[in-house]
């Protein structure tokens, strides 16, 4: 971190997956630069950002100043808005041009995870270009920096051409891109300065655990490829020992320090910095200031180990799902919250029980293969590989939409298979695939990252709305994937978090996202909470005291039913393991169930109130 405040480059960009610690970092270097005597400006992008949390002053979209840091300006990018913005960019000029129907075609062109992706890099790019608003400023630091895959979809020729008119049924993300067009020069000389070692440093945030790090390392693989190479690492959360007789510390630094000899390749090139794990939430400036200098508060002397949250356990969750016999089970989440090993967990209790169940992944990162080691009666595993069936979806569409085509316009359309949004739509049909199955038995699904995700949703909401179109004399008739997963009785969804304010805001959002698609998640699932695991050592009390809000927020707020993991001192990997990770997970009924609230024999949650969505 001290290279980042003593050398700093122009502009500052950190990124990372959720709750990895990217908001403090940044919003750390920034007070301290400013604190240093240069002008700073902090732009935040994420938008699950809790900057205004953190910096303990209200954020808007408007650039505005940080009482206590003369120096320090703050705006906060609201994806919604920008999207809606972009979106009328692009459909304001045609409005009355067009009929309704064609309107209708393209606002829902426009309506995606795409759509918000490129319309954030737009908003963030009019700040990298607005020369009159750069003059104020000497640095810039970015919260959350452009994705690759906004950055690879920039480099698409055909996004700037003319083949979008001519092709109206491209299905990849260059019709989100239409409205690029006018700022094409803007985007070009933003994407420049990304790859100017002398102008720009990229910080990949990780926490020392192997999810984390192997994302760390895709990204810096990625951002590479494509011609970003001034990259900074920076370990967030080092754990040390200050408790020799807690089995769970123990534990936890055994597996950080794993993690660290392990570190993946594209990572051990970097320059790396480890900032240690902090006893307390990093909220307001004495905070942040204590976290740039190095010097960590420690843990209260008088900290007491909080009484654990009683909640329903895992094996509670899973006697839930296996009561209707059959049926789809969808784990969601942003990636690092641990999707993946709970995905296994219940699919592998529930074929213990007698279920025949195919645990499959949608998500590129494949750790299932790695989490389900062995084998177990009933049990599938399997996992859809997005190069593979993006190789299909590209011969499908090549022997029907291509074969009438000349040579040129058959290498646009090869270009337009290459945007990145055609794995997604390629995803979906092997989606769709394993929605249907789960007629006759157990399907569990392990989703992608949240992003990637919702994308895949959209095209199932797309294709719902096709089949709606064109069957309107067969009403009641066509079953789509997107009507099962709004089906309470064939799907649950769960929506798995980490018990700490980014993962929570970020699991908000994400169901707030699925609701508007009218999916009602069945429950949330809290993992990897140091609370219910009763640590001694004196920091991960802390850490543990700090986590109790949280829970009471998911339970209280957010969810209809809420599940607690505790954070396990060991890696979870094959049948057995997780076998007895179930079994162990059994968080007894005390006293406080009575504060979240009790149904019959065990602790289920009150369901909160919801809003209209009409």
């Amino acid at each position: 971190m001290r290279t980042l405040i003593t050398s700093p480059t122009r502009y500052l960009f950190f990124t990372g997956k959720g709750g990895v610690g990217k908001t403090t970092l940044a919003t750390s270097t920034a007070v301290a630069l400013a604190d240093q005597g240069h002008r700073v400006l902090l732009v935040s992008t994420d938008p699950a950002s809790n900057l205004g949390q953190v910096l303990e002053t209200e954020v808007t979209h408007e650039v505005r100043s940080v009482s206590g840091v003369p120096l320090l300006d703050v705006v906060n990018i609201d994806p919604e808005a920008a999207a809606q913005a972009y979106r009328d960019r692009v459909i304001e000029p045609v409005r009355q041009l067009l009929p309704p129907a064609a309107i209708e075609q393209i606002t829902e062109s426009l309506s995606g995870a795409c759509t918000t992706e490129i319309a954030s890099f737009d908003a963030f790019t009019r700040l990298l270009t607005d020369a009159s608003l750069m003059e104020d400023f000497d640095h810039v630091v970015f919260d959350t920096a452009p994705t690759g895959h906004t950055l690879r979809l920039l480099q698409l020729p055909a996004a700037w051409g003319d083949f979008i008119d001519t092709n109206p049924d491209g299905a990849s993300c260059l019709g989100p891109a239409s409205g690029l067009q006018s700022q094409r020069v803007q985007y070009a000389a933003a994407v420049d300065s990304l790859r100017d070692p002398a102008t720009t440093t990229l910080v990949l945030v990780t926490r020392p655990e192997p999810a984390a790090l192997n994302e760390a390392a895709r990204t810096a693989h990625e951002l590479a490829d494509l011609g970003i190479l001034s990259q900074r690492l920076v370990v967030n959360g080092v754990f040390s020992l200050t408790e020799s007789t807690d089995p769970l510390a123990a534990g936890m630094q055994r597996r950080q320090v794993a993690a660290m000899d392990n570190l993946p390749s594209e990572l051990r090139s970097l320059p790396i910095d480890t900032v240690p794990l902090q006893p307390h939430n990093l909220v307001g400036l004495a905070h942040l200031r204590a976290l740039a200098s190095g010097v960590s508060g420690g843990p209260a002397a008088t900290a007491q180990p909080p009484a654990p949250p009683q909640l329903p356990s895992l094996a509670d969750l899973v006697q839930d799902i296996e009561a209707a016999g059959k049926g789809l089970v969808v784990v969601m989440g942003k990636g690092g919250v641990g999707k993946t090993t709970i995905a296994a967990a219940v699919a592998v209790e529930l074929a213990r029980h007698g279920h025949t169940v195919h645990l499959s992944t949608t998500d590129p990162a494949a750790h299932l293969v790695q989490t389900v080691k062995g084998s177990l009666p009933g049990l599938t595993v399997s996992r859809i590989d997005p190069a593979e069936e993006v190789r299909r979806y590209t011969d499908r569409v090549f022997a029907t939409k291509g074969k009438d085509l000349d040579d040129d316009a058959k290498k646009l359309l090869e270009e337009d298979l290459r945007s990145p949004c055609t794995e997604e739509v390629a995803v979906f049909h092997a989606f769709s695939n394993l929605v249907r199955e789960a007629a006759r038995g157990f399907v569990v699904l392990d989703t992608a990252p949240t992003g990637h995700t919702l994308l895949l949703l959209d095209q199932t909401g797309a294709y719902h709305r096709e089949v709606e179109r064109n069957s309107r004399g067969l009403a009641g008739r066509a079953t789509t994937p997107l009507m099962r997963l709004q089906d309470p009785a064939y799907t649950k969804l769960l929506i798995v978090t980490l018990p700490e304010t980014t993962p929570v805001l970020e699991a908000a959002g994400l169901q707030a996202d699925l609701r508007r698609a009218s999916i009602t998640p069945y429950a949330w699932v809290i993992n990897q909470s140091l609370a219910a695991a009763s640590p001694t050592d004196k920091l991960l009390v802390a850490r543990a005291a700090a986590e109790i809000r949280q829970i009471q927020l998911v339970a209280k707020t957010h969810a209809t039913r809420t599940f607690l993991v505790p954070w396990m001192a060991k890696e979870l990997s094959g049948v057995d393991a997780l076998t007895e990770y179930v079994g162990d997970l059994s968080v007894a009924l005390g006293p406080q169930a009575q504060a979240f609230g009790k149904r019959g024999e065990r602790a289920i949650l009150p369901s909160p109130v919801f809003l209209d969505r009409g």
